[in-house]
């Protein structure tokens, strides 16, 4: 990551994408339009996790200074799914973006202003100037600084114009669930679901269709206390602690509550939510990393699993595996150097790219995991990372066959079936996809879905498998029995 900050003045070039905009009615806005104000471009892709916490640093900043800065996403694709606009639609409301977005399938405007990282930030002054270029996260003080600066110099200037203008965000019908990720079996029979686009948790009935408590007020925010009063910020990953861990921590489920940089912890005799892990603040380089579970900072905890007498955390935000001791109450690392790539090995050398699904195996021994950015299918077995399935950062696919020649999109979730193999949500490919460690075959058992995000085994009769498939962007969770055999 580099930054490059008041650059010689350079003319900012006009926007352009095949895929149109997003939040605005009519062709959208232009520089030339905007002369007068700062404009603040944010290039973007749905599936990064260092792209979403550019979109909670910008909230703040883009709402202190409405008056005066106009901020426009620009989406600039990643994968071969993110260039579908339907896609780019359902990414702008499951952040809740209200400004302009500008779908470029293409990256038009990526290439015009030089970009080469995902995020990217690029500052234009009222006279239609780039004055700011900034690679990566964690740049929202020098975003601040750099807008209270040109406002003064603009408004010495006479060039400064201020004023308010909303922009078009019209919203989809409401839904009992909106933008799910996550499905957990419960003691009772009935599913608990991350209702992540309402900031909530949902209990259904174990066809998935009946909704039996709703948990969480549905607000964004972090604030423990009973379920009508409590909030949480996109929860994703669930886990259920064994009963007799329960029974001492006063709690039975563990939630990563995702844009809140904090695992939560539910009990279901009462729906009470309480911060167990994280302080509300992100991770950042140089901070602790283990301690008083409290007293951590954590960074965008995506899922998490009961594995090896504690919770193992897929640490997205710092492409890492952690471990949580709810008994103990401390965190701290388990694997991973933070550096984003797709290197096995020992649990201290061994990289990520972005750990956003857990599963154990039936006999406790191994947990797999899905790597989201490699689009792969890892593995950690007596402290060792191995990759079972995907190649590095920029191969993906569908393709079935042999492990080693197969092919997964941007996956989000995995669970392993009674017969010991692994079914993978293959979100971008829209597939639930099933690799079978006794052969080393990938097939794929269902298509066609909605970007499923999990998939959790809720029965085993006979010889008849059902999981709950959790279709994110049809805001649903199905009941699927799959196919024999």
């Amino acid at each position: 990551m580099s930054s490059t900050a008041r650059r010689a003045r350079v003319r900012a070039p006009e926007l352009s994408g095949s895929g149109g905009w997003i939040n605005t009615e009519g062709p959208g806005p232009t520089l030339i339009g905007l002369r007068g104000r700062i404009v603040l471009l944010d290039f973007w892709t749905s599936a990064c996790v260092n792209c979403h916490h550019v979109l909670e640093e910008l909230r703040d900043i883009e709402e202190r200074h409405h008056d005066v800065l106009t901020v426009i996403g620009v989406h600039s694709p990643k994968f071969e799914h993110e260039t579908e606009h339907e896609t780019v639609v359902c990414a702008v409301r499951r952040h809740e973006l209200r400004h302009p977005v500008l779908d470029d399938p293409e990256l038009s405007t990526w290439k015009q202003y030089a970009v080469r990282a995902w995020p990217t930030l690029v500052v234009v002054d009222p006279e239609g100037y780039i004055v700011a270029q900034l690679s990566g996260e964690g740049h929202a003080g020098e975003i601040e600084a750099l807008v209270r600066e040109l406002v003064i110099e603009h408004e010495g200037k006479g060039t400064l114009r201020r004023h308010v203008r909303e922009y078009d965000h019209s919203e989809p019908p409401r839904t009992d669930l909106r933008f799910p990720s996550a499905v957990l079996r419960l003691p009772s029979g009935a599913l608990l679901v991350a209702d992540t686009g309402h900031h909530s948790l949902v209990e259904l009935s174990d066809d998935g269709r009946t909704v039996l408590r709703r948990i969480g007020t549905g607000r964004r925010g972090l604030l423990d206390g009973g379920p009508r009063h409590a909030m949480f910020a996109e929860p994703h990953g669930l886990a259920l602690l064994p009963p007799e861990v329960a029974a001492h921590v006063r709690y039975d489920i563990v939630v990563a509550d995702t844009v809140n940089h904090a695992l939560r912890g539910v009990s279901l005799a009462t729906g009470s939510i309480r911060t167990v892990a994280g302080t509300g603040r992100q991770w950042r380089r140089g901070a602790d990393d283990f301690g008083a579970a409290r007293e951590i900072d954590l960074s965008s905890p995506w899922d998490v699993a009961w594995f090896g007498g504690r919770i193992v955390i897929a640490m997205a935000g710092v492409h890492q595996l952690w471990e949580f001791d709810p008994v103990g109450e401390s965190v701290a690392v388990l694997a991973g150097t933070t550096d984003e790539g797709m290197e096995d090995g020992s649990v201290d050398t061994a990289d990520f790219a972005q750990p956003s699904a857990l599963a154990v195996s039936p006999d406790r021994h191994t947990l797999w995991i899905v790597d989201a950015e490699s689009s792969a299918l890892r593995r950690l077995v007596d402290g060792r990372i191995d990759t079972v399935i995907g190649r590095g950062l920029f191969d993906f696919g569908l393709r079935d066959g042999p492990a080693a020649q197969a092919l997964l999109q941007h996956p989000l979730g995995v669970d392993v079936l009674p017969d010991e193999s692994v079914v993978i949500a293959d979100t971008y490919n829209g597939a639930l996809r099933r690799y079978d460690p006794a052969t080393e075959l990938v097939t794929t058992l269902l298509s066609n879905l909605a970007e499923p995000t999990a998939a959790a085994v809720v029965a085993d009769l006979d010889d008849d498998v059902y999981v709950a498939v959790v279709e994110s962007a049809a805001h649903r969770v199905r009941r699927t029995r799959l196919p024999p055999g």
